[in-house]
């Protein structure tokens, strides 16, 4: 009987191991991964009874390529294959539409987005997907103001000052830990939870669940809450929110196969004309990537 129970013992303590996963990224020398990323946010804002709507839409497709795995994890090549950008407004209109791939040597920011294609930066991307830094960014900013056709190198500074808020190496690597920074530190089994948080323009903290195991799959889904601080030029934006994300991921060599990202913030915002007139501003957001191919 005491070895019975000794051998039942053993064979549910085997049955906890193995239903505990280690999430993390499997990847060789030479790996390539193409990303398809939509991505479409709208923002409302309200000002004594009129509302102003602006639409923003970007998509594109991004390549990843891993170039050397090092102590931590991999240094990995992503590069801009594809960008397009369109931007309305329900009272001024059309306000850009950039197809990157499209020159048109009249359009300054035709020429500015046509630059960032097969211009790769390099990221150090950790075992869990954390982005320990981005080496190019910067270099990819002057070589996108340059390219605007602007000659006084005041106006050039001006245009890197903009650019480096989404381009620079600081801005790519808050932008797409996003999508990469996902897995836990320890090993975990179905309906676990673990947190992380992001930095940047948009603060997050995370509270993900691996909610399902199939085959060389994995289904996780995320929780969040949203801090988003803008101030620039044309806009200061404060608000709070939430994101909801859903991700099927490749056990095998830990890159998604897709997910998708739904965020809502509420709060305010104001402008260099009217700076003492907080305008209450809400953002609904939709991002999905899609593994195109590998």
């Amino acid at each position: 009987m005491t070895r019975f129970l000794l051998l039942l013992v053993c064979i549910l303590c085997q049955t906890v191991v193995f239903g505990q996963t280690t999430l993390q990224y499997h990847l060789k020398k030479g790996d390539v991964f193409n990303i398809k990323q939509d991505a479409e946010q709208k923002i409302v804002q309200d000002l004594d009874g009129a509302t102003h709507e602006i639409i923003n839409h970007i998509d594109g497709i991004l390549e990843f390529k891993v170039l050397e795995l090092n102590g931590s994890g991999y240094d990995v090549a992503l590069t801009f294959k594809d960008l397009n950008l369109k931007m309305t407004s329900s009272i001024q209109g059309e306000l850009m539409n950039v197809k990157a791939k499209e020159v048109n040597s009249e359009d300054m920011q035709s020429k500015i987005f046509n630059t960032i294609l097969d211009n790769p930066v390099k990221i150090v991307l950790a075992k869990n997907g954390n982005i320990l830094k981005v080496v190019g960014g910067d270099s990819l900013v002057t070589k996108m103001a340059r390219a605007s056709g602007l000659e006084d190198e005041f106006s050039i500074n001006m245009m890197k000052k903009s650019l480096e808020n989404e381009f620079g190496s600081e801005a790519l690597s808050n932008s797409y830990k996003q999508m990469t920074f996902i897995y836990p530190d320890k090993k975990v089994e179905v309906n676990d939870q673990w947190e992380n948080a992001y930095e940047g323009k948009l603060k997050t903290v995370n509270i993900w669940t691996l909610e399902d195991l199939e085959g060389n799959q994995a289904r996780i889904s995320g929780k969040a809450t949203v801090l988003m601080n803008i101030n620039d030029s044309n806009t200061s934006m404060e608000l709070n929110g939430s994101q909801a994300t859903k991700i099927l991921a490749d056990l095998s060599t830990g890159f998604i196969i897709n997910m998708t990202v739904e965020g809502e913030s509420t709060g305010v915002s104001s402008m260099p004309q009217m700076p003492d007139q907080e305008i209450p501003t809400t953002i609904k957001s939709k991002v999905t990537y899609q593994l195109i191919n590998n």
